[in-house]
């Protein structure tokens, strides 16, 4: 029951002179007192609105966050695991290069001049034709093993050394330098003090971009062939290195 207010009791007197008593009028207060708790409601709404606004807030900026924070190290373990890629293939390309030396000594027949130049020791020598009974020379160099011969495979070195005269040989590839398709480049260079040709570009009839020595040993000619650039260090390199009888 709701509290009421009491009112003092006032004497009041009868006819007969007998005091009579009053009786106490009671003040209700239930209107205020459902004002103050509907009030009190809107409060605790209002409140419990901004405390959900405040954590939904949070939770999404922390989700943010977390995804960003992902991403950088995303960004970082991609960049971590390409350094260590590059390493690795650094590392690799110096390990194979190193493995090369020491070079050997390859050395042509002795009739057509003993040619002869260093290569990488991991590079397998073939001897096709070896000119004993005269005829041209062919020997085939490539890394680990010489594929079977033919004009769709790679070699890293084709020797051969032709029994033509070098302005012969050097006149067959002149019609190369102005083939717009397959176009080739020829340089002046020297090779055991004396001229060579160096092309660059199309191998002639192929399809392979590589490099073409042409050297003049006596009334012979060396052509030495390289069907890869890849393989373009390792071309001058030997190139450097060549010696023959004049």
């Amino acid at each position: 029951m709701p509290p009421v207010q009491v009112q003092p009791a006032q004497s009041v007197q009868t006819a007969s002179g007998m005091p009579m008593v009053q009786q106490v009028q009671a003040a209700p207060v239930q209107k205020t007192k459902d004002m103050t708790s509907l009030i009190k409601t809107i409060v605790i709404i209002a409140v419990s609105l901004i405390a959900v606004t405040f954590i939904g807030l949070f939770i999404m900026m922390l989700m943010q966050r977390n995804e960003a924070q992902n991403d950088v190290d995303g960004q970082i373990s991609v960049a971590v695991a390409e350094a260590l890629d590059d390493q690795a293939a650094k590392l690799e390309a110096e390990y194979l290069e190193n493995m090369k030396y020491p070079y050997k000594t390859f050395f042509g027949p002795v009739d057509y001049g003993e040619l002869n130049f260093e290569y990488p020791k991991t590079w397998n020598l073939y001897i096709a034709k070896d000119a004993s009974n005269g005829g041209d020379y062919e020997a085939y160099f490539n890394p680990d093993q010489v594929e079977p011969i033919s004009n769709e495979t790679v070699m890293a070195v084709r020797l051969s050394i032709l029994d033509d005269a070098f302005e012969k040989v050097a006149a067959e590839y002149e019609r190369y330098l102005e083939d717009e398709e397959a176009p080739l480049k020829v340089e002046a260079v020297t090779v055991n003090d004396g001229p060579a040709n160096l092309y660059t570009g199309v191998v002639p009839e192929t399809d392979f971009s590589g490099m073409v020595l042409l050297v003049k040993i006596r009334d012979k000619t060396a052509v030495l062939r390289t069907d890869s650039m890849l393989f373009e260090s390792d071309f001058r390199k030997l190139m450097d290195t060549i010696k023959f009888n004049t």
